[in-house]
């Protein structure tokens, strides 16, 4: 029995907003694309299966008002005793903005950070926030439990906190959750708005209504772009049975008919995959699904099956078409085996989609425009281009931050891969990178490929076009807003200016492990896990 239970305890769980288009303009990205934020409503329906009261509050949902103080007045109306900010690195200082709002007018209320960018820069955030009273490191629903039951926080894994005299304490890391399937399904109904409110992107979908799933947690795979600062180099996923139930779930209780898994990497446990595709087979849910496959690892049977279960569309990260950057950043995929994974989803009857990274270390024009060629060679269904954003626990950080082969702004706000924080060398300015990549997107979607495949696929997407139909004054408006004031945006983004008490140059606290991980991916000779734990082993 737990001596430290206190019986309830009112919890608010926060989805800070941050910038998700251009710095201190409208954000009409969420036209295109809202996701429900699904690590505070699976926090919530597990501090709620132990008796907890719990609300959630999303700054980027669709009825949520804009600004700071906005936002902190409604999440002060559910007359919390703690709230939790998950924040990424792009909405840190959106939810230290409130923070310090709450402290302000709510000073007994208890105060909370974790995601990723506390995970991978830890105890030196409390040293710059005093608003902030916790950081939850990694996996956070044994530390907010125990918080929320009153267990002192000297007893707590994975949190850094104060003691009494105010000096900074980390506790160790607690054990991860072995068994995923413990976790009761996201608190899904807690959300205002779900799920007509919310939707994919758009003509990536057939049915509606449409949700997210994450259905493991980590990557058993280390990209020199990626933070794995959370979940460390454990890889865990729901069983199929589970998985089952949760999209059986979604369609029963909320009319959901496709769903977007977005796992890290959906097939990595091949067994896992094809057991849920024979259930799928023999008890139809008549629920589609896109997920993320592996280049390269993918057999003809599991395309077929997850076919035949009602996958409609699967991606590959791809990264660059360029052989030295495939080698430095995306190690073991091949272009040779890129095509012969476009053909084998395309021959199951799947759509394929590709993802591409511009702008890493190494980037140049010629090889964007390799890219870009690569790409339309593919015959792709759909592809993502994203901006190039380094993260602190990541390990091409300490590379971008150096300023060898290029520099960066380190402006947290405008790390969310919609802006060129990074400039490589092989360019001479941002602005360069901007007009090349419209080039491609332009050029992609002109191409006459895509425009034969959407065609083709219209009626297909007559919910995309009814939710472009509906929003079209909102689309006219955007338009007209940007075109009409496109001189003043690239000025204001030239001029924004670093939020006055965001820090620079923080290091990334990194468990040995993941320094040894980060050793290996970036060596530039091929090194063994015993040789980097040389390197980095202390003098």
């Amino acid at each position: 029995m737990n001596t430290f239970r206190d019986p309830t305890m009112r919890i608010t769980l926060v989805h800070p907003a941050g910038f998700n288009f251009v710095p201190g303009q409208p954000d009409f990205s969420v036209l295109a694309n809202r996701m429900a934020p699904i690590g505070i409503m699976q926090l919530a329906s597990w501090l709620e299966k132990f008796g907890h009261s719990v609300q959630l509050h999303d700054c980027l949902g669709p009825y949520a008002p804009a600004g700071i103080v906005a936002n902190a007045e409604i999440v002060l109306a559910t007359e919390p005793e703690l709230v939790g900010f998950s924040a990424t690195t792009s909405g840190f200082m959106d939810a230290v903005d409130m923070a310090l709002y709450i402290r302000e007018r709510r000073p007994e209320v208890k105060i909370v950070f974790g995601n990723v960018h506390v995970s991978s820069l830890g105890a030196p955030i409390l040293e710059h926030f005093a608003e902030i009273d916790y950081l939850v490191i990694g996996e956070g629903e044994g530390a907010l439990l125990d918080l929320a039951d009153g267990k002192p926080p000297a007893d707590i894994g994975n949190l850094v906190w104060r003691d009494e005299s105010g000096k900074i304490v980390v506790n160790p890391r607690r054990d991860r959750i072995v068994d995923l399937d413990e976790l009761p399904f996201p608190a899904y109904e807690k959300l205002t708005g779900f799920p007509h409110a919310y939707h994919l992107p758009l003509f990536a979908y057939e049915k509606r209504y449409g949700a997210t799933m994450i259905t493991s947690r980590g990557c058993p795979y280390t990209c020199s772009f990626c933070d794995r600062t959370v979940f460390e180099r454990l890889y865990k996923t729901n069983s199929a049975q589970y998985t089952y139930e949760h999209m059986k779930y979604l369609r029963d209780r909320f009319g959901v008919h496709h769903i977007n898994m977005y796992d890290d990497l959906f097939t990595a446990k091949k067994q896992r995959v094809m057991d849920l595709c024979e259930m799928l087979i023999e008890k139809p849910l008549g629920v589609q699904f896109n997920c993320a496959i592996r280049t390269g690892h993918t057999s003809d049977e599991m395309l077929q099956k997850l076919k035949q279960a009602g996958a409609l569309m699967v991606s590959m990260g791809i990264e660059s078409a360029d052989p030295a950057m495939m080698e430095r950043h995306k190690a073991g995929v091949t272009l040779d085996a890129v095509r012969d994974t476009v053909r084998q989803i395309h021959a199951a009857g799947l759509r394929a989609k590709g993802l591409f990274i511009f702008g890493m270390p190494g980037e140049t024009p010629e090889t964007v425009k390799t890219t870009s060629d690569f790409i339309l060679s593919l015959d792709l269904d759909e592809m993502n281009m994203t901006k190039f954003s380094p993260l602190h626990g990541a390990p091409i950080w300490d590379e971008c931050m150096s300023g060898v082969g290029g520099e960066t702004i380190e402006d947290w706000r405008l790390m969310n891969c919609l802006n060129f924080v990074y400039l490589p060398e092989g360019f001479f300015s941002r602005e360069e990178m901007d007009a090349l990549y419209n080039w491609h997107v332009k050029r992609f979607y002109d191409s006459k490929g895509y425009r034969r495949r959407f065609a083709k696929r219209l009626w297909q997407h007559r919910w995309s076009l009814w939710h472009v139909l509906k929003h079209l004054p909102e689309t006219v408006a955007a338009a007209r807003y940007f075109s009409s004031n496109k001189e003043q945006i690239e000025q204001a983004k030239r001029e924004f200016k670093l939020h006055p008490r965001q820090p620079q140059g923080l290091k990334p606290q990194l468990s040995s492990d993941l320094q040894i991980d980060n050793v290996v991916a970036m060596s530039p000779v091929k090194l063994t896990r015993r040789q980097a734990m040389q390197a980095v082993a202390p003098d």
